[in-house]
């Protein structure tokens, strides 16, 4: 399967990646790409929506590490979505439930982030 990379910007500085499918070592680098072009200009608050992603390996955890280490350096914030499961006891196990905040819908990682100047 393959990795579907939707972005939509909320407003200035705000964006939703909307991923679907597997983000694995042969599909992650288009995701890391994907946030590295928004962060670059100037999207430095971003929500990575992972509701419909049915495979997540470590190289996909690694790439979602990297991109909220490039936001908070640029004093912004990646905010997940996941409702799967499966997919929210990977980050359980590997205890990046304590790095990430995970949200159920795309309302809620909203909230606090729109209408925020980074910085």
């Amino acid at each position: 399967m393959n990795l579907k990379v939707e972005t939509h910007t909320v407003e200035e500085n705000l964006a939703v990646i909307a991923l679907s499918g597997e983000v694995d070592v042969y599909t992650s680098p288009r995701l890391k790409q994907e946030m590295v072009d928004l962060l670059n200009r100037g999207t430095v608050r971003l929500v990575v929506d992972l509701s419909s992603v049915q495979y997540l390996d470590s190289t996909g955890l690694g790439v979602l590490i990297g991109g909220l280490k490039r936001a908070r350096e640029r004093e912004g914030d990646l905010r997940l979505i996941c409702d799967n499961p499966r997919i929210l006891r990977i980050f359980e196990i590997t205890g990046l439930t304590k790095i990430f905040d995970i949200y159920r819908n795309e309302a809620d990682a909203l909230a606090g982030l729109k209408g925020r100047e980074a910085g």
